[in-house]
């Protein structure tokens, strides 16, 4: 199929959308300074993507806040330093302060010209009404972890997006789903059998970030470097 055959757009919204490696590098960092823990940063944002995605999998009806600070914790005992209380929770509520990435608001306007546009989100429900409004668009469904009691990539949210699907009376086979992470959204994606894009945010850095190595197979169909290279594939070059 062409990107034009599609007709409804699925997002993972953290690391998609939303810039999360900078706003929990932003806590991390200064924690870190603070601490006297002598850490590069990736090295950082490693060990704490093991724990978010165990915390996440172990736990997955807790809320998004509450995984971020056990996460952070976890992170700290591995590097022999604890985190206090005041840092997890500075990390647990800093969701609504993360930046979106500069092209995300434009491209989205572009997309929701010809798409209809749905959210499948990691967060909570009101981490991501902090993010939309960062956004700039309205969308036609947003599913959260708080909603289907679990984390990708568990399948529930993919589900839970099928229901979405039949409400909106949008036939599956013109759904392509939109995602950064390999481990949270491509794998489960081809478990159940949708076509997706792979934005691959970190093209130009090494390694994985806050995101766990995928694990599973996984599979995408288009490859781009950027949400607004993306919206130039599949609606045309921007004007601006």
């Amino acid at each position: 199929m062409e990107l034009t055959d599609f007709e409804a757009l699925s997002f993972d919204c953290y690391g998609t959308l939303i810039d999360w490696e900078a706003g929990i590098v932003a806590v991390l960092a200064s924690w870190a300074a603070a601490e006297g823990v002598d850490v590069e940063l990736e090295r950082l944002l490693a060990v704490y993507a093991t724990h978010e995605a165990a915390v996440a999998k172990d736990s997955p009806t807790l809320l998004y806040p509450d995984v971020l600070a056990r996460s952070f914790k976890g992170a700290g005992a591995e590097l022999g330093h604890e985190v206090s209380d005041g840092w997890a929770e500075r990390l647990g509520g800093s969701v609504p302060d993360w930046p979106a990435f500069p092209d995300s608001a434009a491209a989205l306007q572009r997309l929701a010209a010809r798409y209809r546009l749905i959210i499948v989100s990691n967060v909570h429900r009101a981490g991501f009404a902090g993010s939309n409004r960062r956004l700039g668009v309205e969308f036609d469904a947003i599913i959260t972890a708080e909603d289907v009691g679990a984390y990708k990539p568990a399948l529930n949210h993919f589900h839970r997006l099928d229901e979405v699907l039949g409400e909106l009376d949008m036939p599956r086979d013109r759904l392509l789903h939109v995602a950064q992470s390999l481990f949270h959204d491509h794998a489960p994606a081809r478990q159940v059998g949708l076509p997706s894009v792979w934005i691959n945010r970190r093209h130009d850095r090494p390694g994985w970030g806050a995101t766990p190595e995928p694990s599973d197979a996984y599979a995408y169909g288009w490859e781009f470097p950027s949400l607004a290279a993306f919206a130039d594939a599949a609606v045309g070059p921007s004007d601006a």
